[in-house]
């Protein structure tokens, strides 16, 4: 009797905790060099876009740009610095995700690399790389079944410069995805003005350039950040310089450059800088946003994977680093770093226009927005 008593609070247990709701949670990297005190967690509601603040992680070394593993047990954040302390360049912190979204330091690593502004983590969670802006270089780890990071185990130079005789007299390495399947790795340099691709070569141990090394993209670009297709044959990319979006289509084995327009409207006069590039779950419309002009810009996909600028919406701030779309696609955030907030939008799915729900939250210069849902 005591046995079948047990075994009936065991079955109750586990179908109150398989139905039990999820919780969407919201985690902000910033800088740190003013009010900040780290990465900031918050509740999200899926229905009514209300934001809670859980926690913060102290973290004052710029934890500006974060990334979390598919199995989203781990983050990790880049220290955007030139020495983080008692390290002699920038470095990475890994941190274990803990049951209700707190985190936990594992173990920090030198990026060998300074300021790195971009980290990401392979499908698989074996391996995690940093962007270093200002060395050009790309950072290398391991990652242990209990995410924690190796040494750097690789470090890739990148070579070249570009006609901009300001912000592009050498490489400046942005950003750096796998692709879906993991088995390719691309890098976008805002210096070079190239997409680099690179595969993982299991003989050697080392990341090395594909068969396809890159894509040039138009002189003085910039690329910043970029985005994948739902179906992995278009990247899309925002670049930095110029505030244009190119699509790359695949061709054969590599990818090729076969649009860019102007994230900006017409009318627009003044400085204005890309940033961030989304795509909507199901493919049919790409954002990006616009520092100056302080918009995302809504574009519709064709069928041939080209873009049409539909509209620009304001951001109700000042200088949108990055933006997320909710998990479900109903909400679109944006980090605002001037204006120290977190806007939040409304977007109809049906044609991908944004409408402001009038609710902003203060977070000292918020950079990177990133989802999870425990």
């Amino acid at each position: 009797m005591k046995k079948l008593l047990l075994f009936i609070v065991l079955i109750a247990t586990l179908l109150v905790s398989c139905n039990s709701p999820k919780e969407t949670l919201l985690y902000v990297g910033t800088y740190t060099g003013g009010d900040s005190e780290g990465i900031y967690c918050y509740r999200f509601d899926n229905e009514t876009g209300q934001l809670e603040q859980k926690f913060v992680t102290p973290n004052r070394e710029n934890p500006s740009f974060l990334a979390v593993s598919s199995d989203q047990n781990y983050l990790y954040a880049v220290s955007e610095v030139k020495e983080s302390p008692g390290i002699d360049s920038g470095s990475v912190t890994a941190y274990r995700i803990g049951e209700s979204g707190e985190l936990e330091k594992i173990n920090q690593k030198a990026t060998k690399g300074y300021h790195p502004c971009h980290v990401s983590v392979s499908p698989d969670g074996r391996f995690v790389v940093a962007s270093n802006y200002s060395s050009g270089s790309l950072s290398f780890y391991r990652a242990a079944e209990d995410g924690s990071l190796s040494d750097s185990f690789q470090q890739i130079q990148h070579v070249g410069s570009g006609p901009d005789s300001t912000r592009q007299t050498a490489p400046y390495a942005h950003s750096a995805l796998f692709d879906f399947s993991g088995e390719l790795l691309i890098s976008a340099d805002l210096g070079t003005d190239k997409l680099e691709f690179y595969r993982y070569d299991a003989s050697n141990k080392q990341f090395e350039a594909a068969e396809q090394a890159y894509v040039a993209m138009n002189p003085g670009a910039g690329p910043r950040h970029f985005a994948f297709s739902p179906d992995g044959q278009f990247i899309y990319v925002m670049s930095e310089l110029n505030s244009e979006v190119s699509v790359l289509a695949k061709d054969g084995g590599g990818f090729e450059l076969i649009q860019s327009v102007s994230a900006l409207p017409d009318q627009h006069e003044g400085v204005s800088y890309g940033a961030d590039i989304h795509l909507s779950a199901d493919g049919r419309f790409v954002y990006s946003s616009n520092r100056g002009h302080n918009s995302i810009a809504v574009f519709s996909r064709k069928d041939d994977g080209t873009l049409e600028l539909l509209d620009t919406e304001s951001v109700q701030g000042d200088w949108p680093r990055n933006f997320a779309l909710s998990p479900d696609g109903g909400f679109l955030l944006v980090a605002n770093q001037m204006s120290n907030n977190v806007s939040l939008f409304r977007v109809d799915q049906s044609t991908g226009a944004l409408s402001y729900t009038g609710k902003s939250i203060e977070i000292p210069e918020p950079v990177c927005l990133k989802f999870l849902v425990k």
